[in-house]
């Protein structure tokens, strides 16, 4: 059974840092593009950051840019979104998610571009 837990989040001061972290189990996704989603409360989905399978490639949406860094350990089958400079509007649930269909060298950025989803980790920024 392939599973993607996510974990690291947590309540942290405006400023603050987390680290969020993504193991899979169940399948190596040592060749797929991984990528990271947010929901806040009330609001949809929405494309955080993702990477490729080498790491060479990262892609972000704009809000998060230049705060936010993805990267992954292959070997160790895991993701990571190291958040610095945390906003009260980062909160949200993050969810890690998988694309196993081919990379074409885009970002991805869509909900349906994905394959599998963890269940997601709190994260509350307060002000």
């Amino acid at each position: 059974q392939v599973q993607l837990v996510e974990s690291g989040g947590g309540l942290v001061q405006t400023g603050g840092s987390l680290r969020l972290s993504c193991a899979a189990s169940g399948r190596t996704f040592s060749r797929d593009l991984m990528g990271w989603f947010r929901q806040a409360p009330g609001k949809e989905r929405e494309f955080a950051a993702a990477i490729s399978w080498t790491g060479g490639n990262t892609y972000y949406a704009d809000s998060v840019k230049g705060r936010f860094t993805i990267s992954r350990d292959n070997a160790k089958n895991t993701v990571y979104l190291q958040m610095n400079s945390l906003k009260p509007e980062d909160t949200a649930v993050y969810y890690c998610a998988a694309r196993t269909r081919p990379y074409a060298g885009a970002s991805y950025p869509q909900l349906y571009d994905y394959d599998y989803w963890g269940q997601g980790t709190q994260v509350t920024v307060s002000s």
